[in-house]
């Protein structure tokens, strides 16, 4: 087969055990599985045979099949007295990698008839399951029924009709075996592997398997990554890190995916570059324009791809893929038609192309290795449309796909992961909706034919209900072998043909084909799905009854007996409920706004599904009942303490509160989870504001404690008492950094950064710059703090005993470059502002600059309608703003000019000023004489223009 996996294993065997159990990994890589389950061993194991050991042991006394299974592992593994008998040619390691090698080959065999075909060779049952059972179908069904309850975790089931279950139950009773998993060194490897797939088939993340996965995931890249590993190769350490990116896209880890994904990327020497290049889309297209393109070349030569391929069927790989359906648009090309020697590129990092790229033809590059295909399939499939923040759309993401597709794949499941991904891209563009759809379900057939077997029905999980195809099964030529198949599926993580099939309903709910979906949702059991179907359609009285169904008995009579149209299912509970009862009480609860269907999934669960109380939080929170709200996040983030927005929505409810210690310690949790959450931060922030001073003679543990001080700015050990301002203001300026765009942000950034003492003068400067660019041109002046302004250029006067120097940098530039560029151009009724100008242009030894910025100061107060007959706080605020503009004319007037043309000829900055102060308080005077008249601003007036005449 070539699957790493096995090269791994190899390399983990003592030279005799490579020897002896060489048969059995030549059996795993030919996919000959049948072969294995054979073995005398295997049939002690399954309990098709009898020794002196397990001849006690009947599958009766044990509640499941795996329990039986595990057991009977146990006895065989601990015996000694048959390798003492054989003289040791039986040893405990050979017996633990024998059975280990049993669990691989049913892991593989589980995936064959799962995900990606071709149809098992043997029957599993008949394999696997002992006669008495495997000759009675409806034993099958029961016990398959069984293994599959038995998958479910943290409230959460397994898909109900799981094709051949007892595969990946068999290989999970051997893997976790503790002399299994102790004493073969790549148990873990293949453990990993299990529990994803046990993940895989619920519904939901499980936060139990997850924790046990990335626990695996740690142990194995002890392994295969250290630099102490006598393991590590680079070609393992790619798988690895492709198989670990998939992981961490299943949970949602975009981040850490990417960084997986880079490290593969810088490991294998990949050159490749998101481009654009002149060419045509359109069939009517006369000009040129530039098209996105991907350009890649893996560092092999694609000759040495196929001459060198590990897979054993590379020959005559451009035959056997399966088929790229043609778009067929009366407007879109096939694909783009690149101009020919175009040397004009547009790199989107601004970047020259490198040689080995530059040189490519776009419309004709070489075929991809594999991995390198998988690298670029595993980055489009990576990027969150729904974050605008990334800046790659859905028209980025195509390019990566279309580039493996166009120069083929040498790996048949690569080939079709590639058709998948771009299906999904294009589903969302009107000309090409139609070929993605079709390319979809041409997918769903061929998995669906080459998954299904023949035969009588197994019951539970078998292929006893087929679903109906309208476009040819795959031919020959379009197939593959297990071995080529299994080789990648790890690494891109293919979907199984129920998740391809409730994808394809998905898909025709969005284009409006209901009853298309329905059909292909009530086929495959899924009733959550088909109510949230009718749900998102305003049919919630259809969503309801097939919910209830699953829930309840008839209202009246028998369930088989009833009018399916008319009956609405409020009998008595099912007993036992249904293994997903807990998922569809909630999506009951959600149509209802109920928060007794919560509780009711809380409690079927056994306090196990961290949903349930998510619900209850969100409706708690809705109705502002934040006790409640906190209190139902709290117990759901003790089930699963990884989920992102359950502790944002922890920290909102704890700040209606007013519990900042509890909101802080939330919102860190947030930030480590997602540093790039600029709501997180900016919350943080708030939270810490709001928190008591620490008082200096006390050592008080901060509430972001378990934060890592490399990692975030919130520090763990605070004496100084300004450490909660100092530290909101590290996460304000984190937030705006995030949310550059922010207006609210960069606002909280501002008062906090004044606020702090000293002031962080530098990020008031920034803060304030950047509020007049963001609200400038809505808010104009009213977005300028008059009062840390003020505060921040008193500042730079009287810490500068220099003066101002123009090209000295510093915060005196800054402020000065901030007034100038930003603050002027934005005034225009605000006298406080025009005298800060002024203030500033004294300080730049510009007094007629800085007396211009008093007159229009004083013009400011003046032209506000109705001061003359209003109150007397008018009259007063006008009358000191002309005495000011009165000593503003007696004090700069008579300077000399520093600037403009008059600038050192000895010229005044206002010869006539005396004359100027006097026309402004007689004019004053003037409109203000019939109302203020013998009012003591009044005579102040009158005391200043005497000293005028003076």
């Amino acid at each position: 087969m070539g699957d790493i996996f096995l090269n791994f294993l190899r390399s983990t065997l003592p030279d005799d055990l490579a020897s002896v159990l060489s048969d059995w990994l030549r059996s795993l890589e030919r996919g000959d599985f049948a072969e294995i389950f054979q073995h005398p061993q295997v049939k002690i194991l399954l309990g098709h045979e009898d020794n002196e050991t397990t001849k006690a042991v009947s599958s009766d006394d044990f509640p499941s099949w795996g329990d039986y299974i595990f057991r009977r592992l146990g006895l065989i593994l601990g015996k000694r007295s048959e390798e003492l008998e054989n003289g040791g040619q039986d040893p405990p390691s050979h017996r633990q990698h024998l059975f280990f090698i049993v669990a691989v080959a049913s892991m593989y065999a589980f995936l064959q008839s799962n995900v990606t075909g071709p149809p098992l060779a043997f029957s599993p049952a008949r394999a696997l399951l002992p006669k008495s059972i495997s000759a009675n179908p409806a034993a099958v069904s029961a016990l398959r029924r069984n293994l599959i309850l038995s998958l479910g975790a943290d409230g959460e089931a397994a898909y109900k009709l799981t094709p051949n279950i007892e595969l990946l139950c068999l290989a999970d009773s051997i893997l976790t075996c503790p002399p299994v998993i102790k004493n073969v060194e790549a148990a873990r490897w293949a453990k990993l592997r299990v529990d994803f797939l046990h993940q895989r088939l619920l519904s939901e993340i499980a936060p139990s398997l997850q924790s046990s996965i990335y626990a695996d995931l740690d142990t194995v890249e002890a392994q295969i990554i250290s630099s102490e590993s006598k393991y590590s190769t680079s070609v393992i350490r790619v798988h690895f890190l492709l198989e670990r990116a998939a992981i961490h896209m299943h949970h949602g880890f975009e981040k850490r995916a990417r960084a997986d994904l880079d490290q593969a990327i810088s490991e294998r020497s990949f050159e490749f570059a998101l481009t654009g290049l002149l060419g045509k889309r359109t069939k009517f297209q006369e000009k040129d324009v530039s098209q996105l393109v991907v350009l890649a070349r893996s560092e092999t030569a694609t000759a040495d791809i196929k001459s060198n391929s590990t897979n054993p069927a590379s020959e005559g790989v451009e035959a056997r893929k399966p088929k790229n359906l043609y778009l067929n648009d009366d407007t879109l090309l096939e694909s783009i038609s690149f101009t020919k020697n175009s040397l004009s590129t547009d790199i989107k990092d601004e970047s020259s192309l490198p040689p080995s790229l530059a040189c490519l033809d776009p419309a004709n590059q070489p075929m991809l290795e594999p991995l390198d295909s998988i690298i670029l399939l595993s980055l489009a499939s990576s990027i969150t449309n729904t974050s605008p923040s990334h800046g790659l759309t859905r028209e980025e993401t195509l390019p990566y796909a279309t580039r493996v597709l166009d120069g083929g794949s040498s790996n048949w499941q690569v080939y079709t992961q590639a058709l998948l991904v771009r299906s999904r891209i294009e589903g969302y563009k009107s000309r090409t909706m139609e070929r993605g759809l079709l390319q979809l379900q041409a997918l769903v057939d061929q998995i669906i034919s080459e998954t299904s077997t023949e035969g009588p029905s197994g019951g539970a999980g078998s292929e006893s209900v087929a679903a109906t195809t309208f476009l040819p099964k795959a031919t020959q030529s379009e197939a593959a072998p297990v071995n080529e198949r299994l080789l990648y599926v790890f690494q891109l993580c293919s979907p199984s043909r129920w998740e391809l099939e409730a994808e394809l309903a998905a898909r025709w709910v969005n284009l409006g084909g209901l009853r298309s979906a329905l059909e292909i949702y009530e086929r495959l059991e899924m009733w959550a799905e088909a109510a949230l179907c009718w749900a998102a359609t305003e049919r919630e009285d259809k969503a309801k009854k097939i919910v209830r169904r699953q829930l309840y008995h008839a209202s009246n009579g028998s369930d088989e007996t009833v009018d399916l149209e008319e009956e609405k299912w409020e009998g008595s509970p099912r007993d036992p409920p249904p293994a997903d009862a807990p998922r569809l009480f909630c999506i009951l609860g959600d149509i209802d706004h109920d928060s007794a269907m919560y509780e009711k999934a809380w409690e079927v669960s056994n306090h196990r599904y961290a949903r349930a109380q998510r619900s209850l939080g969100r409706h708690y929170f809705a109705l502002k009942d934040y006790e409640k709200a906190a209190s139902a996040y709290s117990m759901s983030l003790k089930i699963n303490a990884l989920n992102h927005p359950s502790w944002f929505a922890l920290g909102c409810a704890y700040l209606e509160l007013n519990q900042f210690k509890k909101a802080v310690e939330a919102f860190s949790r947030c930030v480590q989870l997602d540093d790039t959450d600029a709501e997180a931060w900016s919350n943080l922030a708030a939270a810490l504001m709001h928190l008591r001073p620490i008082q200096p003679s006390t050592s008080e543990t901060a509430p972001a404690a378990s934060i890592d001080e490399d990692e975030h700015p919130i520090t763990k050990h605070h004496q100084n008492p300004q450490q909660h301002r100092i530290d909101a203001l590290k996460a304000f300026k984190r937030a705006a950094a995030l949310k550059y765009d922010s207006f609210r942000i960069w606002e909280n950034l501002l008062t906090v950064a004044a606020s702090t003492v000293p002031p962080s003068y530098a990020d008031v400067v920034t803060a304030q710059k950047r509020l007049c660019e963001l609200r400038g041109s809505s808010a104009g002046e009213k977005c300028v703090d008059e009062d840390i302004l003020d505060a921040l250029v008193r500042h730079i006067i009287t810490s500068s005993d220099a003066g101002y120097d123009a090209a000295k940098p510093g915060l005196p530039r800054m402020v000065v470059e901030l007034v100038d560029k930003h603050v002027v151009p934005l005034i225009t009724a605000s006298a406080r502002l025009w005298r800060t100008v002024a203030k500033l242009a004294l300080y730049r030894h510009r007094p007629s600059s800085a007396l211009e910025a008093h007159e229009k100061a004083w013009r400011a107060v003046v032209s506000q309608p109705g001061w003359e007959y209003g109150t007397e706080k008018q009259w007063d605020g006008v009358v000191d703003a002309t005495i000011d503009l009165a000593d503003a004319y007696e004090s700069l007037g008579s300077m000399e000019r520093m600037e403009g043309l008059g600038a050192g000829a000895g010229e005044l900055v206002a010869k006539d000023w005396r004359f100027k102060a006097r026309s402004a308080v007689r004019g004053i005077m003037g409109r203000g004489k019939e109302n203020w008249e013998g009012t003591d601003a009044w005579e102040r007036l009158k005391t200043c223009l005497a000293g005028l005449k003076a």
